[in-house]
């Protein structure tokens, strides 16, 4: 028995380790996927706000049919913004500054093109260019929501991947820190046309 006694004890520990490698790894992977999860919702929104867009431009072209240079900015802008994928369970910090600078893009691109439509009263009054407006404004509070839901699950997998003794599991397993997407100063709302106006 004296004998066994120390494969027992050695054995315990084993369990032990493997128990605490396997609840951390399972843990670390469901912080991930619930990361992954909200990031689609992040870009799901972004894409909403770029199929606005060619609706938007038709309803005003119709008004602002001379402002042909100004459309072809925003629909370069949207091209770039919308060319830009990310894979989820990948996401560098380089991958999301292009993002990020791409939608920044097309935010200043759109909020030109909205301060334009302030010199067609015509534009404004049409039902259609309200309604596409007032989805604009939903659609831009929506992606601020889905952002601040992504980083408010980066958090807790940083803090988990990083305490002791999880960050020395995490070396073993390849788990890195992921970045928050904090966007540019101005991007948590919605173009405003008279603030652009005023600068």
């Amino acid at each position: 028995m004296k004998k066994l006694l120390p494969i027992i004890i050695l054995a315990i520990i084993g369990f032990a380790l493997y128990s605490s490698a396997k609840g951390f790894y399972n843990t670390t992977i469901n912080l991930e996927e619930n990361i992954e999860e909200k990031w689609s919702n992040v870009e799901s929104a972004y894409q909403r706000r770029a199929d606005l867009i060619p609706n938007l431009m038709k309803v005003a072209e119709r008004y602002a049919e001379h402002e042909q240079e100004t459309f072809v900015k925003v629909i370069e802008a949207r091209s770039k913004a919308t060319s830009i994928q990310i894979d989820p369970s990948n996401i560098t910090p380089q991958q999301l500054e292009q993002f990020k600078q791409a939608q920044s893009g097309l935010t200043s691109a759109l909020s030109r093109l909205l301060a334009v439509f302030e010199r067609y009263p015509e534009l404004k009054a049409n039902e259609n260019y309200k309604e596409m407006m007032n989805e604009l404004e939903r659609t831009e509070n929506r992606i601020k929501i889905e952002r601040d839901r992504f980083n408010k699950e980066v958090t807790p997998y940083n803090k988990h991947i990083r305490a002791f003794p999880g960050n020395i599991l995490a070396g073993i397993f390849g788990f890195e820190k992921k970045d928050r997407f904090d966007a540019a100063e101005g991007a948590d709302k919605a173009p405003d046309v008279n603030d652009y106006t005023k600068k």
